[in-house]
């Protein structure tokens, strides 16, 4: 590399009269760092952000706590076969005689027409699923889980708005608020009351429960057999493009119950 010789600098080795515009020069010591002096708290830190504050003990969390968790959990649904530990085998005293052990496992409930039912506590964007460990917190059985869930549900579907469309004779009565609690709903006999009363005079009620977040129902007419099929379609499409899926089947409301429709 030619260079002038009236610039300065040299073409090899350490340039500091070169000006790159990359960076200042390092600065250079000319004494070793004090290091019993005085940390600056002010001083920056690349990368450091100070941690938050604690804003309470941990064992005031809902996961240790039965009287902030009672307010918080709430029934959903999941798909068919998915695993946990049945409600109806949990014992607290043998849970406690292996309090060593981890029972990590969701608490696994039976919904209508089988279709499995957990019991979540919302957390910012994701659900604590509430298994063995949660109970031996609490210090509860699992009747009193079930009990909160429900009467938490039952708070929340006496303000959630349902959805009525109408087309011609059909009508589709809906919940989709999006609070996640809209499949559920179908647990309460209040829903299935509004349902029947609803949809019941005009035909055979057909209930649908594609994903969490929807509930649909419809009436079948008896001079519309080719609803069903749609219905089904529907159902099976809305179930298909879930992020939590529920069921594919039709289900219809019998006798103040909800069963398979056939």
């Amino acid at each position: 590399m030619e260079r002038d010789p009236n610039e300065g600098g040299i073409d090899v080795g350490r340039d500091i009269q070169r000006d790159l515009s990359d960076e200042p020069l390092a600065a250079i010591r000319d004494a070793p760092p004090d290091i019993l002096s005085p940390i600056d708290q002010s001083s920056p830190v690349s990368g450091h952000v100070p941690a938050p504050e604690p804003s309470g003990s941990p064992a005031d969390a809902p996961e240790h706590d039965w009287g902030l968790a009672q307010s918080l959990v709430r029934p959903a649904f999941r798909p068919v076969g998915t695993t946990g530990l049945p409600l109806e085998t949990v014992d607290r005293e043998t849970l406690a005689q292996h309090s060593m052990q981890s029972h990590s496992q969701p608490l696994l409930d039976e919904g209508p027409a089988g279709i499995p039912v957990v019991y979540a506590m919302a957390a910012g964007g994701f659900d604590i699923l509430v298994n063995g460990d949660h109970l031996l917190s609490w210090g509860i059985e699992p009747a009193d889980l079930q009990s909160a869930a429900v009467a938490n549900l039952r708070a929340w579907a006496a303000t959630a708005p349902w959805t009525d469309e109408t087309e011609g004779d059909r009508r589709l009565i809906s919940s989709d608020t999006g609070d996640g609690m809209d499949a559920a709903r179908i647990i309460l006999p209040e829903t299935l009351d509004y349902l029947q009363r609803e949809l019941g005079p005009h035909g055979r009620v057909l209930v649908g429960i594609p994903e969490r977040h929807l509930l649909a129902a419809s009436a079948l007419r008896p001079d519309d057999a080719g609803f069903t099929a749609m219905f089904s379609e529907f159902v099976i499409e809305q179930s298909g493009g879930a992020d939590e899926p529920v069921d594919r089947r039709l289900f219809e409301i019998v006798d103040g119950r909800l069963v398979e429709f056939s």
